[in-house]
């Protein structure tokens, strides 16, 4: 099975991934845990790369770039992990594509949808948990998270987020049956909750 968490910077995903992770393991399934980019040696080069904010990245070249990361990482990971069993628990994957790049940045939806396909290879979650927290409130997390130390993407205006925020929710109507909106303004324990809820519903 195939788990992917969506939501914008500050929603709280690594600790719901975590939790999940450790209530799965808990019950005897074996948990494979990635993020995007990263999970591999390309990878995590690749993030390191679109994380620095001493680098120009225009929007295409990122949408390309997070893509390699994917392709990469779903031929070393995460398909051979489904093909023995697993559970693999993805901290975000083309959804995030889609609403950073196509709502955030702006560029043609349809287009970079015709590249995450063409990365993903066919690799597609089975289940997709949108944790919902309004962008003001994941800034404040995402500040007292960061301390100041702020990496490119998290470099953008507000307004930036504010459109990716809307991606998500688009998208979460789109794709239903797919992708759990939850909402992520509870406590850590109610949102583990309701994740797993969720979860062992589809299992």
């Amino acid at each position: 099975m195939f788990i992917t968490f969506e939501g914008v910077d500050g929603s709280g995903k690594t600790t719901q991934i975590q939790l999940l992770q450790e209530a799965l393991e808990a019950d005897g399934y074996t948990v494979v845990r990635v993020r995007e980019p990263g999970g591999t040696q390309l990878s995590e080069t690749i993030r390191t790369l679109l994380l620095s904010s001493d680098v120009g990245i225009n929007s295409v070249a990122e949408t390309l770039l997070f893509n390699a990361a994917r392709a990469q990482l779903i031929t070393e990971v995460i398909k051979p992990a489904l093909q023995e069993g697993h559970i693999v628990i993805s901290d975000r994957f083309y959804d995030s594509t889609i609403a950073y790049q196509a709502f955030g940045r702006g560029l043609a939806e349809s287009g970079v949808a015709e590249v995450n396909s063409f990365a993903v290879q066919n690799c597609h979650p089975d289940l997709t948990l949108f944790i919902d927290v309004p962008p003001e409130a994941a800034r404040l997390r995402a500040e007292q998270r960061n301390q100041g130390n702020k990496d490119r993407m998290e470099r953008n205006h507000n307004s930036f987020f504010d459109n990716v925020y809307a991606g998500f929710k688009q998208l979460a109507q789109q794709h239903p049956t797919r992708i759990h909106e939850i909402d992520g303004l509870g406590t850590k324990n109610e949102i583990h909750s309701s994740v797993l809820k969720i979860v062992k519903s589809v299992l």
